[in-house]
């Protein structure tokens, strides 16, 4: 099977997000060491590794909720280090985790603004703007391509990559300029995968920096521009798109020297 290796990309002067050889260590324990990776706007930054690999610590240095102890954390060409997750996402980085932090029995429209509800009236009459919040959810899902039947319905009752999309489509609105994805197809079926790596492409589209975080090398290949690879906690290795195909990345992937001394000894 031939797949498409070129994919026209917008590009600034700097990386929105740069990490150069950044380790981080708990104690005697190496989570990261000299870990690099580039975030550019229009680009889909793919992280691959199984469990174990470091990348939950990449995900929480690039979240704001564990710094660096080693190595450059850049952002759009400053170094920097971030206070908290407030900080990174006051510098346009969302972070959208596996459990989604959303309150099942709530209306879609109420997690869309969760956190962050507008309101009309002042004083002893101030209150939510239920009418714009419903308006703006209706039509930002609609942007990105999802329509709804209903906005009202609890957020409980979607399916798992229905919630992945409210998630996505939330934090573009909300003028991130660079949003992390932690393994958004890890609990989905296939079909319900191909609707989540379609929303990432749609982010992708609207200008912002992707970082995928995930296991599955056939799911990063079809939306990913470069591809970094964790081996417990170091890097095995970092392509860009046409450096690579799909079966080199698989084959990377899975160990490639490892399973063919391990097919040897299973040799009858």
């Amino acid at each position: 099977m031939t797949t498409q290796k070129t994919r026209t990309t917008t590009r600034t002067t700097a990386p929105l997000v740069e990490l150069d050889a950044v380790s981080k260590f708990y104690g005697n324990i190496k989570a990261l060491e000299g870990v690099s990776l580039e975030v550019h706007a229009g680009e889909i930054s793919c992280v691959l590794g199984d469990n174990g690999a470091g990348k939950s610590t990449l995900i929480k240095i690039i979240a704001g909720l564990h710094q660096h102890d080693a190595g450059t954390f850049s952002i759009e060409g400053e170094e920097t280090r971030l206070a908290n997750p407030r900080d990174a996402l006051d510098r346009g980085i969302a972070t959208v985790y596996q459990d989604l932090a959303v309150v099942p029995l709530m209306p879609v429209w109420r997690n869309f603004f969760l956190g962050s509800e507008p309101t009309k009236g002042a004083g002893p009459f101030k209150r939510l703007d239920v009418d714009l919040m419903r308006r703006t959810t209706r039509s930002e899902l609609l942007r990105m391509g999802i329509d709804l039947r209903d906005v009202d319905q609890p957020i409980g009752t979607l399916s798992g990559g229905e919630r992945q999309c409210v998630a996505i489509a939330r934090a573009v609105y909300f003028g991130a300029k660079v949003l992390v994805l932690d393994e958004p197809t890890a609990a989905l079926g296939v079909k319900q995968s191909g609707v989540v790596l379609k929303y990432v492409a749609a982010a992708r589209d609207a200008g912002l920096g992707v970082v995928l975080i995930t296991h599955n090398p056939h799911h990063a290949y079809l939306v990913g521009d470069r591809f970094v690879l964790l081996k417990r906690g170091a890097m095995s290795g970092s392509h860009t798109r046409d450096e690579i195909t799909l079966d080199e990345l698989t084959r990377e992937m899975a160990g490639g020297s490892e399973l063919d001394q391990l097919g040897h000894e299973l040799e009858r």
